[in-house]
């Protein structure tokens, strides 16, 4: 599939603009196409899907599921739970009271609340296209180790006695659940995620441009093969 978009970054870059492909101008706008076409595609993509899922979510069903689990799998389930949701305030924080107020232990909680900023989907596509895999592997386990610890560490320090303020996680559980869409239909499914794709899109495109823009000077101009030439 990626092909596809190597081959329009080669036609748009050597044949429509007319840029020689051995110049370094031309490896960084091939470069700079292809990756931003490709990873547009891919952030679209995957937003709307996991805000498909996202629409299914609630505290309730999460401490459903997790009854009965050891915490260290309910730990690792928070990870993966926090890497698809937004790295936003308005999706983690909600949905972190409603885990409090739903009962599930400290540590599976404050696991989803690092995780959810340091590791999630839309970070992932970035860095593999600008870093690679390797490097956005390595970015992922060190978030999933650190939210695993951290979740542990939190629940050791017990700062239960100064989260639990009832009257404000039960106002955070009404707005959470408010949100929580009644009608279950197609339209009403795809309505929501096509929203939060745009607003999530409309946020990051700029930073996304960016980045592979500073990725794509190091690909044209300071290539790895020539470090290697030097040595």
């Amino acid at each position: 599939m990626f092909e596809a978009f190597e081959n329009f970054a080669n036609w748009l870059t050597f044949d429509i603009l007319a840029i020689s492909a051995s110049s370094s101008l031309g490896k960084v706008m091939q470069f700079f196409i292809m990756d931003i076409v490709k990873i547009f595609f891919m952030l679209i993509i995957i937003i709307y899907f996991m805000g498909l899922l996202r629409f299914h979510i609630s505290p309730e069903k999460v401490r459903d599921y997790l009854q009965g689990k050891s915490k260290t799998f309910a730990q690792f389930m928070a990870i993966i739970l926090g890497a698809i949701t937004p790295f936003c305030s308005c999706s983690s924080i909600p949905l972190f009271l409603g885990f409090l107020r739903a009962g599930i232990p400290l540590s599976i909680v404050f696991t989803f609340l690092i995780a959810s900023p340091m590791i999630n989907e839309i970070a992932v596509i970035i860095l593999v296209g600008v870093v690679g895999w390797k490097a956005t592997l390595m970015f992922v386990v060190s978030g999933a180790i650190i939210a695993f610890i951290g979740g542990r560490i939190m629940e050791r320090m017990g700062v239960e006695k100064h989260i639990f303020n009832y009257d404000e996680i039960k106002n955070a559980k009404l707005v959470a659940t408010s949100s929580m869409q009644t009608d279950k239909s197609w339209a009403v499914m795809h309505k929501y995620a096509v929203v939060e794709a745009k607003k999530i899109f409309g946020e990051l495109w700029k930073w996304v441009i960016i980045g592979v823009g500073v990725g794509a000077l190091f690909h044209g101009y300071f290539p790895l093969g020539a470090k290697l030439r030097r040595r």
